[in-house]
């Protein structure tokens, strides 16, 4: 690599061992990504914790999805569960979601319900697709708060207005069921079609399926 490319890694490096958190940070996801730079990830956990330990959110959470998945790290759930608390508690909502999914499967921390629930409400109120889809799924099974249906058509409506595939399929089922919402085959098919169109390779055969028996069903 050379000229510009290489110009702007290196002003990158220099800003980032002067101590700047977003160089750190950016250098980081380069060299996890292979942008521009070999990929390495014992690199990139190296830059990626003196940001965070700077204590920018966004390399918190990065930091800790790295221990999660043990990529330049050594695998550590609980280092991992720690982290992303740093990153939530800073209103960061993909770290607020990871931790809900922390506290519902007790991975890194004590199995708990009701924090699961609540730290997906946190990210699920600034927006969050994946927590909004998670907070309707928990209304639904009455996992860690009362369970209410029409809540959780209501989450999850807006999580697969977002593009949510498996929020499209499970608002489809919803309403082809009349399951806290109007029975309604049309609007059952319109979901389901989204999420077929939107399906990843692993899910469309299920998400398919589910919309050619709603459809025959509707005959």
């Amino acid at each position: 690599m050379s000229g510009p490319e290489a110009e702007a890694i290196t002003r990158l490096r220099a800003a980032a061992k002067r101590g700047d958190a977003a160089a750190e940070h950016e250098l980081a996801v380069k060299y996890f990504t292979g942008d521009g730079v070999p990929e390495d990830y014992a690199e990139a956990a190296s830059w990626m914790r003196k940001a965070a330990n700077q204590g920018l959110a966004a390399a918190e959470s990065d930091l800790a999805e790295m221990y999660k998945i043990g990529l330049g790290v050594s695998l550590d759930s609980t280092a991992s569960a720690a982290w992303f608390r740093k990153a939530a508690d800073q209103s960061n909502a993909i770290a607020q979601y990871s931790l809900g999914l922390a506290y519902r499967d007790g991975r890194g921390v004590l199995w708990d319900d009701r924090q699961s629930v609540a730290w997906f409400r946190k990210a699920a109120d600034q927006g969050d697709a994946d927590a909004q889809r998670e907070l309707g799924i928990a209304y639904l099974n009455g996992r860690g708060i009362t369970e209410d249906h029409a809540e959780a058509v209501a989450w999850l409506r807006k999580s697969a207005e977002q593009g949510s595939a498996l929020s499209q399929y499970m608002l489809g089922m919803q309403y082809a069921k009349g399951d806290g919402v109007t029975q309604d085959d049309v609007a059952a098919l319109e979901w389901l079609d989204l999420a077929v169109a939107h399906s990843s390779r692993q899910n469309h055969q299920k998400f398919a399926a589910a919309r050619d028996a709603v459809a025959r069903d509707a005959r």
